[in-house]
């Protein structure tokens, strides 16, 4: 997402995948947006295990950034692109309802405006696709009480493939998929039993980033979807060769 040219590339496949199937939903994230809009407000991160703590001043820069100009210009792309894509965060149309994340009941872990899915409605999605439209949606939603959160794009991504009950969650990353070696690129696992990811991640195999992506495609998988798929978005001529039978990644089934 950093580098214009392959965002292009990537969304350029993407476009042909829709023209060719006619249902894709895109997920997005934005780190590194969200990293420059919190310097240009003067809003100073902190992190507890890992995790950036989103006050509310810090959640409506967030806004901005996914909503306004990372999912903006997807979109304003895919459009030129001859895609009728639509831009969404889980707010609208109540799609996916947060809660807020809870790291322990220390007052020192709260992470403020961090949130998880607890829910998806599914109703706004289907009525897109099925009069021909590509969701193109950020990793924002509101509670219960109407209080907004930033949520992992990963397990978002992840909550929304179960529930559409999906033909294929597709994780996009920078790496060619998992490997029981990462620094051995012909250690590439093919494909994986759900039963193997807690294994891999226990024993530390799967670490880092890593983590959430494969933890995201086991829920798509626990929730309905019927393959999970983590490959390299970096080569985005991948995206097409799966859909013609081939495995450039690593498949969980």
């Amino acid at each position: 997402m950093r580098d214009e040219s392959l965002s292009q590339k990537v969304l350029q496949n993407i476009a042909s995948l829709f023209k060719d199937t006619g249902k894709v939903v895109l997920v997005h994230g934005g780190g590194p947006f969200i990293e420059e809009a919190l310097g240009s407000a003067g809003i100073k991160s902190s992190f507890v295990q890992g995790q950036r703590v989103t006050s509310p001043e810090a959640m409506e820069q967030v806004e901005m950034a996914l909503k306004g100009k990372v999912n903006g210009k997807i979109v304003g792309y895919l459009n030129h692109l001859g895609v009728p894509a639509v831009g969404l965060s889980g707010k609208d149309g109540a799609l996916v309802t947060a809660v807020k994340k809870v790291l322990s009941s220390n007052p020192e872990d709260d992470l403020g405006r961090v949130g998880n899915v607890a829910q998806v409605n599914t109703e706004l999605l289907q009525l897109l696709l099925v009069n021909d439209y590509l969701p193109v949606i950020t990793c924002i939603a509101a509670d219960i009480n109407g209080e907004d959160y930033n949520i992992n794009g990963d397990n978002f991504a992840g909550a929304i493939a179960g529930a559409l009950k999906v033909d294929a969650y597709i994780c996009l990353t920078d790496v060619d998929g998992l490997y029981t070696d990462r620094n051995d690129p012909s250690t590439r696992l093919e494909k994986l039993r759900v039963s193997d990811i807690q294994l891999m991640i226990k024993n530390g195999t799967i670490d880092g980033g890593m983590i959430p992506k494969a933890q995201s495609c086991m829920e798509a998988l626990k929730k309905g979807a019927n393959k999970a798929m983590i490959m390299n978005g970096t080569k985005p001529e991948l995206i097409i060769d799966l859909f013609k039978g081939k495995n450039p990644g690593t498949i969980i089934e």
